[in-house]
Formats: structure tokens, sequence, C-alpha cells
């Protein structure tokens, strides 16, 4: 367990606060979340001692998660996301459903694009969590239909294109531009593997898709 450790964080991160970065981190995230204005590269120098000191423990400690995610500033949640992609290979089948709670909570496309990655990774390790996926693919919050479209993007030849395609398929109609962003997102990625199979994909369902998904997923053929 982490036990008293990320007290040692938190006070690095509190004392390296800089107000007028704060204020233009706020800006580019449209001022939903309050930062304490420290750019990616020194949190995680900040951190490294943290989350060298997490990966020995060799124990996800969910508690210290969840504070994370129950602080105001943002950096907090990447502080989190940075500490579970660190434990990365401990991740199962049951912590998706706290990976699920975070995706839920101050829900923005900075955390959920970091979280498709992390769901993504069991999910290759664990294939009944497909099912599960299945399931967030037509959730009422759209933050979950977009992890479920985007949790294969870096398996390349390892993509399982008969989910790719329903979880698709699943979300056709929805005019949620995160939605149609990520459709575009995952068939552009897989592209780069697999061009003929995204070329009949589009074919297939070109009056089905979005302008923006098509856009976006024709970008390298």
């Amino acid at each position: 367990m982490v036990s008293m450790d990320y007290l040692v964080v938190f006070e690095k991160f509190y004392a390296a606060a800089d107000s007028n970065q704060a204020v233009k981190m706020s800006a580019y995230m449209r001022d939903l979340f309050p930062f304490l204005g420290i750019p990616t590269p020194k949190r995680r120098l900040l951190s490294k001692e943290f989350l060298s000191l997490a990966r020995e423990q060799g124990e996800i400690d969910w508690v210290f998660v969840d504070m994370c995610w129950e602080k105001e500033e943002r950096e907090f949640q990447y502080l989190a996301l940075d500490y579970l992609f660190v434990l990365a290979e401990l991740l199962t089948p049951d912590d998706v459903f706290c990976l699920k709670r975070l995706a839920v909570a101050k829900s923005w496309w900075d955390t959920i694009d970091c979280l498709d990655g992390l769901v993504g990774g069991v999910a290759l390790r664990f294939s009944e969590v497909n099912s599960v996926l299945l399931e967030w693919s037509v959730a009422e919050n759209f933050w979950l239909r977009r992890i479920a479209i985007d949790h294969q993007l870096v398996r390349k030849n390892r993509t399982d294109v008969v989910l790719l395609e329903q979880v698709i398929v699943n979300n056709f109609g929805q005019s949620e531009f995160f939605v149609e962003k990520a459709i575009g997102w995952s068939l552009r990625e897989y592209s780069k593997t697999n061009p003929d199979w995204v070329r009949s994909f589009l074919a297939k369902y070109k009056d089905k898709l979005a302008l923006l998904s098509i856009r976006e997923a024709s970008k390298y053929l």
C-alpha cells in the first residue's frame, strides 16, 4: 500500500503551484477544472520517486486513487492516472468497475483518453471484459461509449475487429461530438494496420457514419 507516502507528493505538488500557469491550463480545459499550474514534465518529475516506490510495492491502492480523484485540482487526477499506468499490469477485470467509477466522475477528454488505454489493457489480457465494453457502448453516459470505441487504439494487428465493428454500429445515430470523433479516431488508427478493412467498413456503413467520423477515418487512406 502507498501508506503515508502520498502526503509527500501532495506537498510537492502544492509547493510547485504556479497561479499564472494555472489560469492558462484551466482555460485550455474550458475552465471546467481548477489547476495548480504544473506542466506535465514537471508533474512527472515531482512524482517520479513516489511512483517508483509504488511500483516496488506492487499493489494498487484504490483509496489513494479515489483520494486523488476527490481533490479539486486537475493535476491530482493526472497523478492517479500516472499511478495506475505504472501498475497497469496488476489491473484485473474486477478493477474495471473501479475504472468506470473514475470515468463517470469529473469527466473530460483528458482523463477519458487515458482511462481507455487502461481499460483496453485489461480487456486484451482478459477477454471476458469485452462483454462489459459492449454494455458501455450503449451506455447513457457518452464517455463510457467513447472508452468502448477507443479502447483498442494501440492494438494494431491484435485488434478485435468484430468487437470494433459492433461498438461502432451501436453508436450510429449518436450526435455527440466526442462519440463521432472517437469512431473516426478508432478507424483512423486501425487503418495504419489494415487499411483494406477500414475502406470496406466505410463503404459498408457510409450512410450511417457521421461526416466527422468518415473524415477522421479517411485521413491515412
